[in-house]
């Protein structure tokens, strides 16, 4: 049938090995902030061809970036003194049997509703939006259209894998925490650009993490580090209830005197750093250096036949699959790889290689094996899936 293969690993698990290092990218920073926009620009296409054709047309808009501005952050309120430059780049539809779509319309709007929801206290107006999403060409539009089945717009491969280690999770959560609503309603200091660097020595973790402070909420220095105190206090609260572990929080460990981590609208794409589509969080929503992994940016790519998102997606969705199906049993880590065949149908890739790691993993190889045939006999449910932002693509 579909080119799977099913064997035992190999290789140690990630929560085995005497080091593990884990980060996250968090929602205001510059390259998850990027791949937001991006990704949110996919969807809106994809809403839109589909209420105005019936169906999902040819887009990749995965290639856009931010170029940071320039600020003067002080303590009860600075100011942006050169705006925040985006740029909107990739291939889209833009007519199709006498229907005519106002691709760069939607995408200007899109870009920016999806910075008001993500940096609140960012003046959306004052950054400068330009769109030079352009049309596809010839051959990869007839691709697209060609034939009942989706077919593979590139030669291109997806991993993942599962159970998350316990650093992975602490990692996420943290940043998760932070970020959220209630948190940002008791502590409106706290800006959207947070990054988590996750340091895993045998039993032993360590995290060290990037807050921006909003300068309007915090009146001194003193106060930027009564807050920075009180922070560091909760997250150490918070990752106690993750784990038993010991673990040691470093937030904002480059302050120095008066130079601290202060913002005028809380990321650092006011001045401090750039970003980029596809530098930042993998498609599970972390940066794992020792596991498997691809230069893949899933962001933005279309969800019917670029494989380079359907297969990142999918091999997650499959090693979580085959975990919690096997919960109980002998297997410790699942790693899966997809790779795709340009102009074959997605449903059939050139391999799926799944890997297996445990005591006894050969009387669960065909279990798995049924797991990947069913999943990638559904593949086209992820594209409404993805439409529904139920999977982690870009944050």
């Amino acid at each position: 049938m579909k080119n799977i293969r099913v064997v035992r690993g190999n290789y140690t698990p990630v929560e085995e090995l005497e080091v593990e290092i884990v980060e996250r990218k968090g929602l205001g920073h510059p390259d998850t902030l990027i791949d937001g926009i991006m990704e949110s620009i996919s969807i809106e296409l994809s809403k839109l061809y589909l209420n105005e054709f019936g169906r999902i047309l040819h887009h990749n808009v995965d290639k856009g970036q931010i170029v940071g501005g320039r600020a003067n952050p002080r303590f009860g309120g600075g100011e942006i003194l050169d705006p925040i430059y985006i740029l909107l780049s990739g291939r889209a539809t833009y007519e199709v049997e006498g229907i005519e779509f106002p691709v760069q319309e939607i995408a200007l709007k899109t870009a920016r509703n999806y910075l008001k929801k993500a940096v609140r206290n960012l003046d959306v107006e004052g950054v400068v939006i330009e769109s030079k999403i352009r049309p596809g060409s010839k051959d990869l539009v007839e691709l697209f259209l060609r034939g009942k089945k989706p077919l593979a717009n590139d030669t291109s491969f997806g991993v993942g894998y599962a159970p998350l280690s316990t650093l992975e999770k602490v990692v996420l959560e943290v940043e998760k925490f932070l970020n959220s609503s209630f948190y940002k309603q008791k502590n409106p200091f706290v800006g959207e650009d947070i990054k988590v660097m996750g340091l895993r020595e045998g039993e032993k973790i360590k995290l060290t993490i990037a807050m921006a402070f909003v300068d309007k909420f915090v009146e001194s220095l003193e106060e930027y580090f009564e807050f920075k105190n009180k922070v560091k206090k909760d997250i150490e609260k918070r990752v106690s209830s993750l784990t038993e572990k010991e673990v040691e929080v470093y937030l904002n460990s480059a302050d120095e005197g008066e130079s601290v981590y202060l913002t005028v609208s809380g990321t650092s794409a006011e001045a401090g750093d750039d970003g980029e589509v596809g530098r930042g969080n993998r498609a599970n929503g972390l940066i794992t250096p020792l596991r498997l992994m691809t230069l893949e940016a899933a962001a933005g790519k279309n969800p019917v036949n670029h494989v380079g998102k359907l297969y990142s997606v999918l091999a997650f969705k499959i090693a979580q699959e085959i975990t919690t199906e096997l919960e109980g049993k002998e297997i410790k880590d699942v790693s899966v790889s997809l790779l795709s065949q340009i102009g074959k149908p997605i449903d059939e890739p050139k391999m799926a290689f799944i890997e297996l790691v445990g005591e006894d993993t050969e009387k669960y190889k065909d279990k798995a094996y049924y797991i990947v045939e069913r999943n990638l006999e559904n593949i086209e449910e992820l594209t409404k899936e993805i439409l529904e932002r139920k999977h982690p693509i870009y944050y």
